[in-house]
Parts: structure tokens; C-alpha cells; sequence
């Protein structure tokens, strides 16, 4: 990819690690697909970096405008489905 991801200078390196690994995972979610288990997984980790909601909408508005992807419906797509072994893919 020809774009940096949204990150916190205040986050460790832990922490960016695991927001970059997120947002990998929603690149697999536009380009092939990704396990359901393995994206909760991912935005679990996230979420213990970026708790709130404000900022997760922040930081999500940040990555769509680089990248082109939606992590809000990636995600939105994650929360409705219910089976662990679906393939999340969006267009």
C-alpha cells in the first residue's frame, strides 16, 4: 500500500502494532475476504488501544481518506454476522 496508517505517537509500539494489524485486516476484508474470528480478534486488540468512540471515529475518518477503505463498515458488517467461520467481504 502507498499510504501510512493512522497512528498515535502517544500509542507504544505494542500498540501501533496491534492498530496496524487492524487495519490490515480490513484491507483483507475489500481485497479477499477475511475469517470473521480473525477480524473480531484484530478489532479486539484495537479496541484496547482506541477505547473510545469518538476517537475510534476519528481514527477510522483518518484510514478511509488514505486508504479508500471503510473500517466503520467492515466493522458494522463484523457485528451483524454471527457465525465465526463467515468470510467477511465487502466490495
Amino acid at each position: 500500500m502507498e499510504y501510512s496508517y493512522p497512528i498515535s505517537m502517544d500509542w507504544t509500539t505494542e500498540e501501533i502494532i496491534s492498530v496496524v494489524q487492524f487495519f490490515e485486516a480490513i484491507e483483507k476484508v475489500y481485497d479477499k475476504g477475511i475469517e470473521r474470528t480473525q477480524l473480531m480478534e484484530q478489532y479486539r486488540k484495537f479496541k484496547q488501544v482506541v477505547p473510545g468512540i469518538g476517537e475510534e471515529k476519528k481514527v477510522f475518518r483518518e484510514f478511509e481518506e488514505v486508504s479508500g477503505y471503510s473500517a466503520y463498515h467492515a466493522v458494522k458488517k463484523l457485528k451483524e454476522s454471527s457465525v465465526d467461520k463467515e468470510i467477511i467481504k465487502l466490495p
